[in-house]
C-alpha cells in the first residue's frame, strides 16, 4: 500500500511482490509540461531505493525544465540513432564512399563499444573508453579522430533533435598520435625509380603518379578525355573507387576528393608516358576485338580494358620499391614525391596547392614542412649571398 512521505509532497512510498517476495521503494511524480490539444498536464515518475534518491531527480528535472534542457526519458539506443542518423541525414546528403566509409567505423568500432547504451546515459566516459581502446589496439591516430568526427556529427544532430542535452564528445580528448613521416624519393632515388618501372604492365600509371602528383583513384579514374595533349593539361574530375565492405564493387565517382576538379599542367614528360600509354591501349584493344571492355574510357586499364584492382597496382608497386631500396614506400609517396619536387624547383606554395588539389595553401604548407637537403643549401647560399653584398657595400 502506497504511503505519502512526510512533508515530501508527491513522493511516496511503495511496495510489490513478485515471486512471493515483497519489495519497497519509492516513487515521485512531476509535471513536465503540457498537452498542447488538451491542455492537461504532462507528468513523469521517478524512482529510487530512497526517498533522498527521487526527491534529487525530481529536483534535477525541474532544474532541467527551468533550463529549458529537459528531455522526455527514450529507450533509444546509440546503435539504433546511428541507424536512423545514418538513413536520415547521412544516406541523402553525402557521397557513397563517405557513407561507405561511416557504416564501417560504426559496424567495426562505435557499436561494439556502446551501440547498446542508452542515447540519454551516454556519457565522455563512454567516449574517452572507445578512443582509449582504439588506441591501445593499435589503430592510429587517423583512424581514432575520424571515428571521433562520425560521433561528433551524430550527437550534433541527436541534440539539435532533442534527443540529448549536450554532445558527450565535448567532454572526451582524441589521443594525439604521431603522424605518419613524408618520406618521398629522394633525388638519387627517382631515376633509379623511372628505370625500375620500365617492362611493368603499371610503367605509365606510375609515372604519372609520381610526374602530375596523382592520387591513386585519381589516376586509375582518369579518362582519355580528361587528357589535352595539343595544351600538355590534364583534367582532374573524378576517381576509381571501392565500396568499404568485404566484396564491395568498383565505381566511378564524378568528383574528386575535395568536391573539385582541378586542370592542372605536368611537365611535357608526362605526356610521353600518356602516348605510350595510348599506343599500348590500342594494341590490347585490336588484339581483343570484341571482347575489348572499357566503357568508361579509362587511360589505365588491364589487357581486357578493364579497370585496374587497388591491392594489383600496391604489389606491382612495392616489387619496383624493393628493387630501389624503399621497401617501406606506397604509391601515395609518389604524389609527395612530385610535390617536393615542385617546391624544391622553386615553384610557390599556391601552385602546389592547385597541382595536388588541397582546399588551402595553409594544408599544403603543414603537410610539407620539411625540406630538402638542396632547398636548405639554396636558402643558406642566398642569404650568405645577401650579407656577403652588405659588407662590399660599406
Amino acid at each position: 500500500m502506497a504511503k505519502s512521505a512526510g512533508g515530501a509532497g508527491s513522493i511516496r512510498k511503495k511496495t510489490v511482490t513478485r515471486d512471493g517476495k515483497t519489495y519497497t521503494y519509492w516513487e515521485g511524480r512531476v509535471t513536465v509540461g503540457y498537452d498542447p490539444g488538451t491542455g492537461k498536464q504532462i507528468r513523469r515518475s521517478f524512482s529510487g531505493k530512497t526517498q533522498k534518491e527521487v526527491r534529487a531527480k525530481i529536483q534535477q528535472a525541474a532544474v532541467e525544465l527551468a533550463n529549458g534542457t529537459y528531455q522526455e526519458p527514450t529507450r533509444l539506443t546509440v546503435g539504433a540513432w546511428l541507424e536512423e542518423w545514418m538513413e536520415s541525414f547521412v544516406k541523402p546528403t553525402v557521397k557513397p564512399l563517405t557513407v561507405s566509409s561511416y557504416a564501417a567505423a560504426i559496424k567495426n568500432h562505435i557499436t561494439p563499444s556502446m551501440g547498446s547504451v542508452k542515447l540519454q546515459a551516454l556519457r565522455g566516459t563512454h567516449v574517452q573508453k572507445l578512443y582509449n581502446t582504439m588506441r591501445d589496439s593499435g589503430l592510429s591516430a587517423k583512424t581514432i579522430k575520424n571515428v571521433s568526427a562520425i560521433l561528433h556529427k551524430a550527437f550534433s544532430v541527436a541534440v539539435k533533435q532533442g534527443l540529448m542535452a549536450t554532445n558527450p564528445c565535448d567532454a572526451a580528448d582524441v589521443p594525439k598520435g604521431k603522424a605518419r613521416e613524408i618520406v618521398p624519393l629522394t633525388d638519387a632515388q627517382i631515376p633509379l625509380f623511372l628505370e625500375a618501372i620500365q617492362g611493368d604492365p603499371y610503367c605509365n600509371a606510375f609515372a604519372l603518379c609520381l610526374l602530375a602528383g596523382l592520387r591513386e583513384g585519381e589516376c586509375l579514374g582518369l579518362s582519355w578525355e580528361q587528357v589535352d595533349f595539343d595544351n600538355g593539361r590534364i583534367t582532374i574530375s573524378r576517381q576509381l573507387q571501392k565500396e568499404k565492405r568485404k566484396g564491395g564493387q568498383y565505381y566511378i565517382a564524378d568528383s574528386t576528393k575535395s568536391g573539385k576538379p582541378r586542370v592542372i599542367e605536368p611537365p611535357p614528360i608526362a605526356f610521353q608516358y600518356l602516348r605510350a600509354e595510348k599506343k599500348k591501349q590500342l594494341e590490347n584493344r585490336l588484339h581483343m576485338g570484341e571482347h575489348w571492355d572499357n566503357p568508361f574510357d579509362l587511360v589505365f586499364t588491364e589487357e581486357s580494358g578493364r579497370y585496374i584492382i587497388f591491392q594489383t597496382f600496391h604489389t606491382h608497386f612495392k616489387k619496383i620499391a624493393a628493387s630501389i631500396g624503399c621497401p617501406d614506400a606506397r604509391p601515395h609517396d609518389l604524389r609527395h614525391t612530385c610535390a617536393t619536387v615542385a617546391i624544391s624547383s622553386g615553384a610557390d606554395i599556391k601552385s602546389v596547392q592547385s597541382l595536388l588539389g588541397h582546399a588551402t595553401a595553409s594544408f599544403t604548407l603543414n603537410v610539407y614542412t620539411h625540406t630538402s637537403d638542396k632547398m636548405k643549401a639554396d636558402t643558406a647560399a642566398r642569404m650568405q649571398s645577401y650579407y656577403d653584398s652588405m659588407k662590399k657595400q660599406g
